[in-house]
C-alpha cells in the first residue's frame, strides 16, 4: 500500500460525508438502533460496529485504519494517551504469577508501570540492558510471558536488536511488545521483524503540533479485538473523536515534517559533536555510536531526538546553558513543530524526584526551525558554560 494512498485516501469514505475533503468529527456518544433485533446484532459484534463511542467511533476508526496500514498491521486500536496504549498492551498479555523482561531506562511512565504497578498485582519484572540480546535470554524464567522493547529508548537512545530478541521470544513462547514512538512507522516497522504488538505515543510525531494526546496499539486482528473487549472497554482510556481528527490531520504532513526534522537534526548533531564544551552526543545515527550499524539496519532514517553531555562538573553551568537558550523551549515530550530541551538537572534538588542519569545530560528534540537559527542559539548559550 503506497504511503500517499494511506495518508490521503485510505478510510476516507468521502461519499458518505457530502464529499467533504476533510473528514467530519463524529461528535456523538451514542449510535441509535431501529429495532431490538438490530441492537441485539450490534451487541453481538461490538468490536466491529458503531454502538457507543467508548467502543468505536468513525473518526477514531479512520485514524486506526491509517496507523495499522502504516505499521503493516491487520488492525489497530487508539487510546487517549501513549501510556494508556502501553499499559493496555502489557496488561493484555500478563496475569498474576507471570514474569516480564523489560528494557532498562524506558519512558518514565512505562518504567513506573513495570516497577511499581505490575508488582502490586503479582507480576514480576526484570529490567535488562537491551544492547545485548543475550541479556533478554539470560533473564528468562519458566513463567516469562512478555519481552518489552523500546528501540531506541527514551533518553539515552540505546537500541535493541529487534530480530534477535524476537527469535529468543519465539523460541520460548513469549510475546513481544515494542514502543516505536521514536522512529515512527515511516522509519521503522517492527511487525515486519516479527514483533507481536507495536505501540505509539501519537502525542509525539503523529500529532506533530503539540496540541493533542493519543496512543495506539497495532497488531493482529484477533489480538486487537481481545484488547478491545477486555482492557479497552473495561478501563475506558479512549481517544475522543476530536483528538482523533487532529491526529489524522497530523498524519497528512508526517512525511514532510520527518524529512525536515531528520535533515536539521543531522546538522545540529554534527555541530555539537565537534564542540569543545560538549563531552558526548548520544544519537543512534552518529557514526561513532557503537550501535550505528544496527541503527542503519533497523531504521530507514534518523529522527529528531538526541542527548548531549556537557563538559562541566558544575550544575550551575548546566543551568546557565539551558536558561541561556532563546529558541529552544524547555518542556517534556517531543515531536511537534518546536525545538525542545529537557535537562536532567531539572530533576535534581527537587525534594521528591532524582534521576539516575548525570545532571550534565540534556535531551534535545529538533523541530521545524531553520538549522542556522538553532545553531546560532546553541553557540551563544554554550559560550556561557
Amino acid at each position: 500500500m503506497e504511503l500517499s494512498y494511506i495518508l490521503n485516501e485510505l478510510g476516507e469514505d468521502r461519499e458518505l460525508y457530502f464529499n467533504a475533503i476533510a473528514p467530519p468529527i463524529i461528535q456523538t456518544s451514542n449510535f441509535a438502533c431501529k429495532t431490538v433485533a438490530e441492537m441485539r446484532e450490534m451487541l453481538k459484534h461490538e468490536p466491529d460496529v458503531y454502538f457507543y463511542t467508548r467502543g468505536n467511533n468513525p473518526t477514531v476508526t479512520l485514524l486506526e485504519k491509517k496507523m495499522a496500514a502504516l505499521e503493516g498491521a491487520e488492525h489497530a486500536i487508539a487510546f487517549g494517551s501513549g501510556i494508556a496504549a502501553v499499559s493496555a498492551a502489557v496488561l493484555s498479555q500478563v496475569k498474576a504469577g507471570d514474569h516480564v523482561v523489560c528494557i532498562k531506562k524506558p519512558y518514565s511512565w512505562t518504567n513506573a508501570l513495570m516497577q511499581k504497578f505490575l508488582p502490586r498485582f503479582g507480576v514480576e519484572v526484570t529490567m535488562v540492558d537491551g544492547t545485548d540480546a543475550n541479556n533478554y535470554k539470560n533473564a528468562l524464567k519458566p513463567n516469562t510471558k512478555l519481552l518489552y522493547l523500546e528501540s531506541p529508548n527514551s533518553f539515552t537512545f540505546e537500541l535493541q536488536d529487534i530480530k534477535a530478541i524476537v527469535a529468543i521470544a519465539k523460541a520460548h513462547n513469549c510475546v513481544t511488545i515494542i514502543d516505536n514512538s521514536f522512529a515512527t512507522p515511516l522509519f521503522q516497522n517492527p511487525l515486519a521483524m516479527g514483533v507481536d504488538l507495536v505501540v505509539h505515543s501519537c502525542t509525539k510525531y503523529i500529532g506533530g503540533h503539540s496540541d493533542v494526546m493519543g496512543g495506539v496499539i497495532c497488531g493482529k486482528h484477533e489480538t486487537i479485538n481481545k484488547i478491545f473487549v477486555q482492557e479497552y472497554m473495561t478501563l475506558g482510556a479512549i481517544l475522543d473523536p476530536h483528538a482523533a481528527w487532529l491526529l489524522v490531520r497530523g498524519l497528512r504532513t508526517l512525511p514532510v515534517r520527518m524529512e525536515r526534522v531528520a535533515a536539521t537534526t543531522k546538522r545540529i548533531v554534527a555541530y555539537l559533536s565537534n564542540h569543545p564544551k560538549v563531552e558526548q552526543v548520544l544519537y543512534p545515527f552518529l557514526e561513532t555510536n557503537p550501535q550505528y550499524e544496527l541503527a542503519q539496519k533497523q531504521m530507514r532514517s534518523n529522527t529528531g531526538q538526541f542527548t548531549i553531555t556537557l563538559k562541566t562538573e558544575d550544575i550551575n553551568k548546566v543551568d546557565l546553558f539551558c536558561d541561556g537558550l532563546k529558541h529552544f523551549l524547555m518542556a517534556a515530550s517531543w515531536g511537534g513543530h518546536e525545538s525542545l530541551i529537557y535537562p536532567v538537572a531539572a530533576s535534581y534538588n527537587t525534594g521528591n524526584y532524582k534521576s539516575s542519569l548525570p545532571f550534565t545530560m540534556i535531551r534535545f528534540y529538533i523541530g521545524l526551525e531553520d538549522p542556522d537559527y538553532l545553531i546560532n542559539d546553541l553557540e551563544q548559550a554554550l559560550a556561557k558554560v
